[in-house]
Formats: structure tokens, sequence, C-alpha cells
């Protein structure tokens, strides 16, 4: 398939071939016939991407006081690599799309193969949406009108926050796509509507709509006009769906409004506040939520979960088919506001069309190519490759941001010879398969594990599917690096556990890694070689500052990321077992208690390990610190000395003969040695870390879990 994507470090907006998506439960596949390029959105998104770095920062000033942060904890060179590493990662541009339904998931009911339907899929020949996130298009709808749909939801939206009835009287500020639209479903609700804005062409639209219209430009008062237009009352309400730094709208808006006014802000506008506008009138303030109840819900969007309607009217998808309903009785009118028409193939001319004209609206994007020529599971990036089966020939499962910021360059500079790389969506898998050299991008993990020329596989996956893909690639044959942790329960680690017992009775001599690369990181192995001649128990502190992470993110759903402890904690289980040198005998942990302003407290919580050569350690996971606090702290407590390593830069000892510090001058978290330590096992036939240890640390890390969870 193609799709358009955007490169938010070069600016660079282009068509990509990658790797059709696979259909997943409570999804469709949809081959596109239509889509509208957002002029508001899309703009500012590829306005963006071609602004320079100083820039970049002046528009985000939170985002530059987040990276001052990493750079006094991580240092200045680690820092840079990540910021540079996230503005490289492929934006898929676009959200209003119209198609033919190809391929329905499990549990998607009320669509079938042939329905037209209009989603918030990207620009793309195919797309894979929700269900909750489409609708089925009336028959007297066509493609190009039904192509407004989202947009027109999210003016709906915010429509629908400020309660207008029959005979108010109502403005909205700025007159662009979403603007237009609100101005027509405000007056389908029998209201009387004011447009403002800038351009002369787009009020001539608002007028041509019923509207009464204001120039600020021409030297028009805002404030001044919209008293007359109420008859001297001030306004009902007022709409913002302008995109401006300036505080002029809201300020305008509560000046106009009548007492009890309503404002609702669909746009982005500056927000310092006059308390005393506010005040006096008693004016309501909201800001609108793109299309409606259900967005940014995961079970509403991805798991299908509806809410019911006598209790949510109109959520997302609702919003949508009430569009379509005006559409299709005439009510409201999109033709005029289309102003470009471009083939899917020239989508670059089109975005600088829409940098230059600043007064265009509605550009589409048409798909005229056959559908059957559109489908492919993969895409060759490199055939001049030619491999030495004698050696890893690596498949990758994943190529999120971890993976394609650490992982893939780890095993690159370790010298892997890349062969494919898999994901569900297919765009990541061409962008950093062609950046590290992969003969293949593939969206069929399956079929890439039947590929007798792939050797072993990478999983870099969400936590949940680990054990699942661990499990199939040993029982293809692979050796197999997993991205830890290796299993979110026992019932997944059991699996992997006797499909790598399999192997060992078939004499398959195959490797299987967790990615636990702190313990391979050049201060730990000097720790470790300082520990070597201690031959009495040794006391552990390691602390990790992990921060605080939203309650519904998806490593803190233990059926998804299985929790933080199992997912992260695990770095620290394995460190301490690692320095320790000895088998885990014992284990306590405890959280903080329950309470009513704490949503997550497993993520803060304390665990003390016992060895079987007397030595212990306690591990303090808190994600209730500061970000300026060292993320991660090791201390070592033996023989009458002390070892101290601040985040992977700084080691210093105390008391400790021969030795006082090893600093670096970029942090190193080991995953350069990791990578390089398991392709070298693998022609070696010396496992880098041993099975019994890597199922060892698995199991007492969901054993910590389990504790923590039944207090």
């Amino acid at each position: 398939m193609r799709q358009v994507i955007q490169n938010l470090s070069t600016g660079e907006t282009e068509v990509i071939h990658s790797p059709s998506p696979v259909i997943t439960p409570n999804s469709i596949i949809v081959s596109s016939r239509v889509s509208l390029i957002s002029a508001g959105t899309e703009r500012m998104l590829v306005g963006f991407g071609k602004a320079s770095y100083l820039e970049k920062a002046y528009q985000q000033p939170d985002k530059v006081k987040m990276v001052l942060e990493k750079i006094t904890t991580d240092g200045l060179v680690t820092t840079v690599d990540s910021v540079r590493s996230k503005l490289a990662q492929p934006l898929p541009l676009g959200y209003c799309n119209v198609g033919v339904v190809s391929d329905v998931g499990a549990g998607v009911s009320g669509l079938k193969a042939g329905d037209r339907v209009v989603s918030n899929g990207p620009h793309a020949d195919i797309v894979k949406v929700p269900t909750n996130l489409c609708a089925r298009i009336p028959d007297v709808v066509d493609d190009e009108s039904a192509s407004f749909v989202v947009v027109a939801s999210i003016g709906l939206q915010g429509i629908r926050l400020a309660e207008p009835t029959l005979g108010e009287a109502f403005v909205v500020i700025g007159a662009g796509l979403i603007g237009l639209l609100t101005v027509q479903l405000l007056l389908a609700q029998g209201c009387r509507v004011l447009a403002i804005d800038f351009d002369e062409s787009k009020l001539a639209l608002a007028r041509q709509f019923g509207a009464e219209t204001c120039n600020p430009g021409k030297g028009e008062d805002p404030v001044a006009i919209g008293m007359a237009f109420s008859r001297g009352q001030g306004v009902d309400g007022v709409i913002i769906t302008a995109s401006t730094k300036s505080n002029d709208p809201v300020t305008q808006a509560a000046k106009m409004c009548r007492k009890r006014g309503r404002i609702i802000l669909v746009g982005v506008t500056g927000l310092e506040l006059s308390r005393a506008d506010f005040y006096e009138k008693e004016l309501k303030f909201q800001v609108s939520c793109s299309y409606g109840p259900g967005r940014y819900d995961p079970s509403y969007e991805y798991m299908g979960q509806d809410y019911p309607l006598p209790f949510v009217r109109w959520t997302e998808q609702r919003n949508f088919e009430a569009v379509l309903d005006m559409l299709a009785n005439g009510s409201l009118d999109v033709k005029p506001l289309i102003s470009h028409r471009f083939a899917f193939e020239d989508a670059r001319m089109a975005y600088q069309v829409l940098l230059e004209d600043k007064a265009s609206l509605g550009t589409l994007l048409q798909y005229t190519s056959a559908d059957e020529s559109r489908s492919m599971s993969k895409v060759k990036l490199n055939t001049d490759l030619s491999f030495n089966l004698d050696k890893p020939v690596m498949g990758f499962i994943g190529a999120g941001n971890y993976a394609s910021r650490m992982l893939i360059p780890a095993f690159k500079a370790a010298g892997a010879q890349f062969h494919t790389l898999a994901t569900a969506g297919g765009i990541n898998s061409v962008v950093h398969g062609e950046k590290a050299g992969f003969a293949e991008a593939s969206t069929d993990a399956t079929e890439m594990l039947t590929n007798s020329d792939i050797n072993t596989v990478a999983v870099v996956t969400r936590h949940d599917s680990h054990a699942y893909f661990v499990a199939q690639a040993l029982e293809a044959g692979k050796h197999v690096f997993v991205e830890k942790p290796l299993a979110i329960d026992i019932a997944g680690l059991e699996r992997v556990e006797s499909a790598y017992k399999a192997t060992i009775d078939d004499d398959k001599r195959l490797h299987l890694m967790v990615g636990f690369n702190r313990r391979f990181s050049p201060q730990v192995k000097k720790i470790k070689s300082l520990l070597e001649p201690v031959k009495e128990p040794k006391s552990f502190i390691m602390t990790m500052n992990a921060g605080s992470i939203p309650a519904d993110y998806w490593t803190q759903d233990n059926a998804i990321g299985g929790g933080r402890i199992i997912g992260e904690a695990c770095h620290f289980i394995d460190l301490m077992r690692y320095l320790a040198g000895s088998e885990i005998v014992s284990v306590q942990a405890r959280r903080m208690g329950d309470h009513p302003s704490v949503p997550v407290t497993e993520d803060k919580a304390s665990i003390t390990l016992g060895f079987a050569d007397g030595s212990f350690g306690t591990i303090l996971y808190l994600a209730n610190g500061a970000s300026t606090f060292p993320k991660e702290r090791v201390e070592v407590f033996a023989a009458g000395g002390v070892l101290q390593l601040d985040n992977f830069r700084k080691l210093k000892a105390f008391g400790w003969k021969g030795f006082k510090k090893m600093n670096l001058w970029k942090q190193d978290k080991g995953q350069k040695a990791c990578a390089a330590a398991f392709l070298e096992s693998i022609q070696t036939g010396n496992p880098a870390i041993s099975a019994d240890e890597i199922f060892e640390v698995a199991r007492v890390s969901i054993e910590i879990a389990e504790q923590l969870r039944s207090q």
C-alpha cells in the first residue's frame, strides 16, 4: 500500500510504499476512495516539521523544560540523541477518509465487505480503523461530501457542548474549514450566526450559507458588531474555531457575550483570561475534545466497547452518523468548501499548495488505483543483500520508539544481518527498515517466522505478546532475543519454558535471551569485577526514580503491559541477581497503601530480595519523585566499601582500595554490549545469560507483582 507520512525532523512530506495492515479484532480494513486534508491541523503539522530546531523549541516551551531536565540527569549527548530520534518517528497524516470495506475483524457487527464508510483513517490507499471510529455512508451521500464528516464532527461536538436553542444568537470566531462547517450546523439548529475572520473570501462563503459577518482586517470591531448582532443583549454563545496565539478571540468572546453566555473553544488560542469578564457575567468556558465522547478512551476506540445510548446519547461514531444524516437531507452543503483536488500520487504537491495558499479550504486526495494492486504483506527494501546463514540472520517483530532508537542500531553496530522487519501497521517497518538496512518490511510476523533464511528473531512488541511470539519463534527453530519482560503472567512463562525445554530435548541448541542490558553496561561490569574478590555477603540498594505515567497508559494495564514492576523493575531484579551472583531465595515486597489521591500504587514499592549466599538487597521502585533527581541509582555495600552508580554515567567508590571513580561522557546502559553478547553467544554456543537465570528473574518478577496486588 501507499501512505502519506511527515518527518517532523526534516519537514519532508512523502508518499511511501509499505506493507498493508493486517486485520485485528474490533477493526476493519478499508480501500480508500477519497480523503480530505484538514487545512488547519495538517498545515500546522507540516509547518512545524519544516521549522528549525530553535523554532520548534519556541513553539513548545513545555517540551523545552523536559529536555533541560533530561540533560541534567542523562547528559547532553544522550538527550540530543533522544530528541532527534523522537522527531524522526514517522507521523501519518490525515484523519478524514472515505472508502469501501474490504475485510472485517472479529467482534465487528453492522458492517460487511463492500460497505462504503467514513472513518478517521489516514491518507493511505488502505487503512485499518477501529469499528467505533467509522460509520456507514448513506447511498445519497457521495464520497467527496462524506470526506468532510470527521472535521464537521469536531465542530458538532463544540456545538453540543454549547447547547444552542432555536432562535439564539451565536458567533463563530474563525471561518476556516471547521468554522464554516460549524456555521452551517448552527444555522441548521435554527440559530442566528455571526462569523468573524480576517479572510474576506471565507466570509463570503459564510454569507452564502446564511450568516452575518465581521472582518477585523477591515477595521471592523468584533465586539461592537457582536453586540449589534445580538440587538444589544449580548450573544448567547461563542464557538472559537480559530488557530492563533493571540488572546483576542477569548477576550472578544467574553465581552460580546450576555450574562451566563457560553464560550466553547474548538480551535487553539491564547488563554490569558480576564477574571472580571468571566466573573461579572458568570460565563461558561469549556474546551471541546475532538469528535466527541469516546475520544482517547482505549476501551471505546480500540476494544470496541460502545457507550450505552440512553446514558451517552452522542459519541464519536454517533456524531459521524448525525453529520451524514445532515448531508443526506441537504442541511449541510460542503461542495462550496472544496478548493482543490489532487491525485493521491501527487500528495506532496497538495501539501505544497496547502502551505503556500492560506485561503485553501477543502483539499481532496483521490484514490484511483486498482484495489488488487494495493494489498501486500511485505515490501522489498534492498534487493542487493546476501546472507551468510552460518551467522545470525535476524528478523525483528516490532519497531517502536525503543526498538528503532536503541535496539536496532545496537544490533547493527554488532554486525547483525538484517532480513525482515515486521510491524503491525507497516509504516515503521519501511521507514526504520530502510534506515537500518533490512531486506524486507512486513506486517505478517507469522509468515516471517516460517522463513528458512531467518535463524534469529528479536521480539520488541507490546508486553502481552512477548510470550506468544517467543514461544512461536522457538517452536519455529529460531534463536530469540526478547525485550523485557519475557512474560507478564505464569501461564505465558510456562508456555515459553515448555517451548524452550522442547528445543533442548531435540538438541537444537537454540539461544534465548531477554534484553537485560544493564548488566552489560561498562560501569556495571566494573562493579562486578570489583566484587569478584569479595567472598562475603553483599548489600544492595537500587533506586528507580521511575517518574509518573498516567493510570490509563498501556504499561499500567496488567493485561496488556503487565504493570511497571513486571515491565520495568525486572531490569533491577536481574541486575541485583547478576551482581550478587547467587540464586534468589526469598522475596518480600510492599507497595504504597491505597489512597483516593493516588490511582496507581503498585509503581511505588519496595522490594527486598534474599540470596543463597547471604546477600540481600532492596529495590525502591518509585513513581512519585522529581524528574530532576537521577533516574537510576545503584549502591553496593561490601567489605567496608561502598560503590555508587548514578544514572549509568558516574560511578564513585567510598573506601574502596585501588579504585575511586569511573565517569562517562555519555550515558551507557549497555544496549550495544547486550546485543553483541547475544550474537556472540549464538556463534560460540555459550549463553550471555543462562536460561536458568532468565526464567528465575521472570518468575520472581511475577511473584513480586502478585504480592503487591494482594495487599
